[in-house]
């Protein structure tokens, strides 16, 4: 097994606190980073607010990317721009 797997859990940070950032955590951080999109001055589409949704946005606006998501429930608009900081938000049927 190689070691560039293996990550170390900060002192306090409880694992079923941090075990998503894991999973659904690689699931958008890799590619934002392998394709340049967690950057400021980038603009980072998300489309639905799932958990992957969530974590995506965290991260894109954390790197300094400019995020606008799109979501079939015009119930989430609060939660994406308010609570996870999107810049934009659109209602669109997938």
């Amino acid at each position: 097994m190689s070691e560039r797997f293996v990550v170390r859990f900060p002192a306090g940070v409880p694992l079923d606190r941090g075990a998503p950032l894991l999973c659904a955590g690689v699931t958008v951080y890799s590619p934002l980073r392998r394709h340049g999109l967690g950057a400021p001055g980038k603009h980072v589409g998300v489309a639905g607010l799932g958990v992957l949704g969530h974590v995506a946005v965290k991260f894109a606006r954390a790197l300094g990317a400019r995020v606008k998501v799109v979501n079939s429930s015009p119930a989430k608009r609060r939660e994406a721009l308010e609570r996870l900081g999107a810049d934009a938000f659109d209602v669109q049927d997938f």
